[in-house]
């Protein structure tokens, strides 16, 4: 079978690395055309662990080539970015629909599309089969579409993309069939046939349950901050309920997936999704929350922040809140220095921490679990650490540690 994969970044790429796996005949088509010429001397330009030794081998064996146009296949996968309207937070589907009509002139009765750009409830159905409809092709007969959204942790995509559970929804059963025939290629997991606005409305809501989540234990840890609990320890006690699972605060939430799909759902019913609406808009205030304290901590100076990426132990740096935190610092006048060994290998921590007042902590990347505290203490005056992912448990003397069990010591 050959597969035409239209977008090759975190999720296009290794989708289309394991189906060469599977003696499948595979083009990755992306935009950049820097990113298509690596691609084809078989280097990756994304970090994940087992996809360059995959994609090597394929191009080594002319099972995968990139291209910056797409080419006649059997099937055809889209894996776009989707972000979303800032006036009104619905979904963009500029991408998708361009994708859609990239494929057009070499489309043939008997293909699969299958959408896998994550998008909003009722989106394949009103938009984006009226693109081959008015082609004249009719859905289900003559091709076959469905939206199989990804579900998969940067950092394991390689596993996950095999083992997890994957849904498949199809404009019609047919089409659900199709995709499957797909899929089951290489998944190892249950494929699970649905229609296409279940699928959809089914991964926003994955996405969703955890944003609203993690806005309830970055709300936590605003609220132990200003009456004087200690919200980590809070977490601990109250995570030994068999039936508790609170999740742990950060710096805010990142990634293409929560930080965005979200409001798919509000947009579409603003006046009901209020939770879903104040959880974001919670989450998107955590990295004001770490400034604030950050001033507290120090009012000037020099700032060496560890980590970009949203992610821990990769190089996605998607919506990081780190960035808007470093703007933000900036804008105030502080000097900044940053390190994160993922997104820069060649970024210094010796020059990061050189002469500065205080570390923050903004990804759990392993790094930083186990810092060289002798070095920190040769470098900077008065070390003071502000860990925003509770990753460091314990500091030697002479180094002062903020965590979010403990900023309420800055109030007053």
């Amino acid at each position: 079978m050959k597969i035409c994969i239209i977008g090759q970044g975190y999720i296009g790429l290794p989708t289309a690395a394991l189906f060469t796996t599977k003696d499948c005949n595979v083009v990755g088509v992306d935009i950049n055309e820097e990113v298509v010429n690596k691609l084809n001397k078989g280097e990756i330009h994304i970090e994940e662990p087992g996809l360059k030794e995959i994609i090597k081998k394929a191009v080594a064996e002319n099972k995968y080539h990139a291209s910056l146009t797409p080419e006649k296949a059997d099937a055809y996968i889209i894996t776009v970015p989707t972000p979303y309207i800032s006036e009104n937070y619905s979904c963009d589907l500029s991408y998708v629909k361009s994708a859609c009509e990239s494929i057009l002139p070499y489309l043939e009765k008997g293909n699969t599309i299958i959408i896998e750009s994550t998008i909003a409830p009722m989106s394949t159905d009103n938009e984006i089969k009226p693109i081959f409809e008015n082609e004249g092709f009719t859905v289900g007969k003559d091709i076959y579409l469905a939206h199989c959204p990804e579900r998969v942790l940067p950092g394991k995509i390689m596993y996950e993309l095999v083992h997890n559970d994957r849904i498949v929804g199809g404009i019609t059963p047919e089409c659900s069939k199709k995709a499957i025939e797909v899929y089951g290629q290489f998944v190892e997991g249950e494929l699970m046939e649905t229609e296409a606005k279940t699928a959809e409305m089914s991964k926003c809501m994955e996405n969703t349950f955890r944003d609203v989540n993690i806005a309830l234990a970055n709300e936590l840890a605003k609220i132990g901050a200003e009456i004087g609990v200690n919200a980590l320890e809070v977490i601990k006690l109250a995570n030994k309920h068999p039936r508790v699972n609170i999740h742990t605060p950060g710096p805010g939430v990142g990634g293409h997936c929560l930080a965005i799909d979200p409001y798919f759902i509000y947009a579409k019913a603003p006046e009901t999704a209020k939770i879903i609406k104040l959880s974001r808009d919670t989450n998107n205030s955590m990295p004001d929350f770490v400034v604030e304290n950050i001033k507290k901590i120090i009012p000037e100076g020099k700032i060496a922040i560890f980590g970009l990426s949203y992610k821990g132990n990769t190089d996605d740096d998607r919506e990081s809140p780190s960035y808007e935190i470093i703007a933000k610092l900036e804008n105030l006048g502080y000097e900044i220095t940053t390190y994160d060994p993922h997104i820069n290998p060649d970024s210094n921590l010796n020059e990061a921490i050189k002469d500065s007042e205080l570390i923050v902590i903004l990804s759990d990347h392993d790094e930083f679990k186990e810092l060289d505290y002798d070095l920190i203490k040769e470098e900077m005056e008065n070390p003071i650490i502000l860990d925003t992912k509770s990753i460091i448990q314990d500091v030697p003397k002479g180094i002062t540690l903020y965590n979010y069990g403990n900023l309420y010591e800055l109030q007053g």
